[in-house]
């Protein structure tokens, strides 16, 4: 039976996975707003809390990858009408990632001080990264664990269970976080910067809980380890492992991003911080357009039907350019709201302001290169991602940030260093696309 890639399939497909992709940006803008406004050290808790976000949210794009790898493969026997014969699959899986990630908390939780110097952080804000880092990481095994069944739900075509407990937890984390950060009348004490910390781990113990029971009752994957190991194990971790590098690569970005702002001082990196989070939740967000390329491009790879592959892939671009034009619009009406709604502080907001301009004109870019990266994880193209982003972060991220910090530029350098590493992301999987599947829609 021929796919359906209508409008209206598209977008049923496209707006729960939306609403889902900004789950865990969402945790640390949250923290980011509120903590930007308590009346104590503002500008150095929100510069602990951004740095600390962008390394957690590194060690979650690392080992979250697990989700893409999963939805690849799920999908691909999906459209193959095969999928009794992966049943046992996720399960290993998951218990794979979440091993890892409890292996990657016995390494960093003795050595958070040292990883945080690495960023540049000292004095107050070093402390305060340190504090926030120690409880936040707890909750890691459980974002993974959620991840991974994002992934199932996903390979199953079903982005609705994913939605509601993205729904569940990120107002389960608002509320916690003005009930920690600054306390409930005589019974629950100001924690502040901790509080934020506690709240966004109760929230993703509740998500991954909520994951589990919707798997379970919803579906017919179990969670039960079964032996033997699956003989896709080796492919999907396979795919893994490329996406660990590429995701190593990509992050390699974010650190030098993150390393130079700190190192103009506290109002830039606060600045940047506030930038980074809206830059991260528009990328999430078109997320929800590439989940789809995801979902249906494995599907379509299972079944061979690279015509409407194609044709799902002009329509994805098309909405993606139209939604991050949209971007542009909202953050232009909105521009001086969206710096208050994080701080007060005019000298954070003075840089925020200067350089806020370029992530909003690069959001059509960061739109439609969001969508290749879909598509392609769909298709398990997982090693050619990997040499395309390690090419773009050394070949165009690295020399242009080091480029225009010569040339004084400041946060400036940073975000138009990251414009150009878009562009070489996206140029080289249009191309490769292109070429591959308009070959293979002839022959058909």
């Amino acid at each position: 039976m021929k796919t359906d890639i209508s409008l209206k399939k598209i977008n049923k497909l496209a707006f729960p996975a939306l609403v889902a992709g900004i789950a865990e940006p969402l945790l640390s803008i949250t923290d980011t707003a509120i903590i930007g406004n308590i009346e104590n050290n503002a500008i150095e808790s929100l510069a602990a809390v951004g740095i600390v976000g962008a390394f957690i949210s590194m060690l979650v794009w690392v080992f979250g990858q697990i989700r893409s790898a999963i939805s690849s493969i799920v999908s691909q026997y999906l459209g193959a009408n095969k999928l009794e014969e992966i049943k046992s699959l996720p399960s290993q899986a998951i218990t794979i990632v979440v091993v890892l990630s409890l292996l990657v908390i016995a390494i960093s939780y003795p050595f958070s001080e040292t990883i945080f110097k690495f960023y540049n952080a000292s004095g107050a804000i070093l402390k305060y990264c340190v504090e926030y880092f120690n409880i936040r990481i707890l909750g890691f095994p459980f974002t993974l664990f959620t991840f991974a069944i994002f992934g199932v739900f996903r390979g199953l075509q079903n982005t609705y269970y994913p939605m509601l407990i993205a729904i569940t937890g990120a107002v389960l984390n608002i509320f916690l976080d003005y009930l920690f950060v600054y306390g409930f009348a005589d019974i629950i004490p100001a924690m502040y910067i901790k509080g934020a910390a506690y709240a966004s781990v109760i929230a993703q113990i509740t998500m991954a809980g909520l994951s589990a029971i919707l798997l379970l009752k919803k579906t017919a994957i179990p969670l039960k380890i079964v032996l033997p190991i699956h003989p896709e194990i080796k492919r999907l971790l396979g795919m893994v492992f490329n996406l660990f590098i590429r995701t190593l690569a990509l992050n390699l970005a974010l650190y030098f991003g993150t390393a130079y702002a700190t190192s103009y001082g506290k109002e830039y990196i606060a600045a940047y911080i506030i930038g980074l989070n809206l830059w991260l939740l528009g990328a999430f967000m078109i997320d929800g357009y590439a989940s789809v390329g995801n979902i249906l491009s494995g599907k379509l790879l299972g079944q061979k039907d690279y015509k409407t592959l194609i044709e799902l892939n002009k329509k994805l671009l098309k909405y993606a350019f139209v939604l991050g034009s949209v971007f542009i619009v909202l953050g232009t009406v909105f521009y001086k709201p969206i710096g208050t709604l994080f701080t007060k502080e005019t000298a954070v907001l003075e840089q925020f302001y200067l350089a806020f301009w370029v992530i909003l004109a690069m959001q059509p870019l960061c739109a439609m290169t969001f969508i290749f990266d879909g598509v392609f994880k769909g298709l398990g193209e997982m090693k050619y991602l990997r040499n395309v982003l390690i090419f773009a972060t050394l070949i165009g991220f690295v020399p242009t940030l080091l480029f225009f910090d010569a040339l004084d530029f400041k946060l400036y350098a940073i975000w138009i260093a990251f414009t150009v590493w878009m562009f070489f992301r996206g140029i080289f999987l249009f191309f490769k696309f292109k070429r591959k599947f308009s070959l293979l829609a002839q022959k058909q």
